[in-house]
């Protein structure tokens, strides 16, 4: 069995700075386990702890490293509820379903929080998160919200006004916005390596490098990779924005979204507290929005830009420099040491996706901007229903997905035409 990793992480800031670079080899071999687990990203290894903490065998399957996509490449930022709001989710689905999504938006956060200090996980928490508006249009729409998060029980909401947004982030740039104590941020690569080492001191085990070629549901499961196989009771698919097409009946259910993040060099202290005093997070309200924080080494880690369909942009350093300029002008000409790119999975309804396949197959996808909390609900769902609790995983189930319009050659093109409709809409304020 090797010993040497075949795949490595992008070249972000978080592999740079990682707590741990243990190799787990790939699946030799026949094993069985109760639940095998496709992808260690956030929604496999949610899967696999809250399962082993029920204590259920668990194997991770993972194709590359662990949190090698998405979760080990994003902005870090735990920020509560959906990427749509609760009042769309009534309007589309009705008051029931609103009250039993709205009853779970703020509870994928506090797993995370629970998980740090139970299983004394080193990445960098900080609490807070703002959003910010840049017109008084997103800042009416910031205000709408409120009422209907609190309703759902969320206590920790603060309306931020054009001189009190300053105490969070000093830029001259919006008109005010909401502070979310429930909120924060994390080192994201090494939340999940943490959620790794807690598996396995439960007793999962979890392979790298080990793609997976064939899934078959039925009476006896079975996932197969190029030099292994599981069987198990129950499989579980969580390879969201990298499942690709192992799995044809979900590949056009998402599409997968690029994003862009720089990380400077090392400001000091001194800029950082005047720059952010608070140590809070931001994503401002735009629809293409930026997203952008100061890590526990006094850099800025700034996020923003979408390419559909996943393609990673030439240059992203000159992409997103005019975007850090405009919110700090005095980091304008500020040295870039990282600069990445990952996807994650959009879906048509921007509604997380959680399901199973007719085979019985379980598998949860598409959380469209709002991974880092989502995907730790998810996971805790999952294990209820394969636990026999299956009311709160059904809220989301039976939510109707619908394909991308225009299958494999159009839909890039069509989502963008949309993209840029709204794009126009932030530009012109409306």
């Amino acid at each position: 069995m090797s010993s040497t990793p075949h795949s490595q992480h992008a070249p972000s800031y978080y592999a740079a700075t990682c707590n741990d670079s243990r190799y787990r080899p790939p699946l030799e071999g026949s094993t069985e386990s109760d639940v095998c687990v496709v992808g260690a990203g956030f929604s496999g290894l949610a899967t696999a702890l809250h399962l082993a903490e029920r204590g259920y065998r668990v194997v991770v399957l993972e194709a590359q490293r662990i949190a090698w996509g998405a979760s080990g490449r994003n902005g870090g930022q735990l920020v509560n509820g959906y990427s749509r709001d609760l009042d769309v989710i009534e309007r589309r689905y009705g008051r029931d379903a609103a009250d039993a999504l709205g009853g779970m938006a703020f509870e994928g956060g506090g797993i995370i929080r629970e998980w740090i200090d139970r299983y004394g996980i080193d990445c960098d928490y900080r609490e807070g998160g703002v959003a910010a508006a840049l017109n008084r249009r997103q800042l009416a729409e910031l205000e709408a919200m409120v009422p209907g998060w609190e309703r759902h029980g969320h206590s920790g909401l603060e309306l931020l006004d054009e001189r009190t947004i300053r105490d969070h982030v000093n830029t001259d740039l919006y008109v005010g916005g909401l502070l979310d104590r429930w909120g924060g941020h994390v080192h994201p690569l090494n939340l999940a390596l943490g959620e790794a080492a807690a598996i396995e001191g439960l007793g999962g085990r979890l392979f790298e490098d080990s793609p997976v070629v064939r899934v078959t549901g039925g009476e006896r499961p079975e996932v197969l990779t190029g030099q292994g196989a599981v069987r198990a009771d129950h499989i579980v698919l969580c390879g969201n924005a990298y499942l690709g097409a192992t799995v044809p009946a979900l590949r056009d259910k998402v599409m997968p979204v690029s994003t862009q993040v720089i990380a400077t060099e090392p400001l000091g202290e001194a800029t950082v507290r005047r720059l952010m005093p608070s140590g809070a997070c931001v994503e401002d309200c735009n629809y293409m929005l930026d997203y952008y924080r100061m890590t526990a080494d006094h850099r800025l880690l700034f996020g923003g830009g979408t390419v559909y369909g996943g393609r990673e942009p030439g240059d992203i350093a000159a992409r997103l420099r005019p975007h850090v300029r405009r919110t700090f002008p005095e980091l304008g000409d500020v040295r870039f040491d990282y600069a990445w790119s990952g996807n994650f999975a959009l879906t048509l309804t921007r509604i997380p996706h959680l399901g199973r396949l007719p085979d019985g197959v379980w598998f949860t996808h598409g959380y469209s901007g709002h991974g880092v909390t989502t995907t730790h609900l998810a996971g805790r769902l999952l294990a209820e229903a394969i636990d026999g609790e299956t009311e709160r995983f059904e809220a989301f189930a039976r939510l109707r997905n619908i394909p991308f319009p225009g299958g494999r050659l159009l839909r890039v093109p069509l989502t963008a035409m949309g993209a840029w409709y709204y794009q126009l809409r932030d530009r012109l304020g409306l």
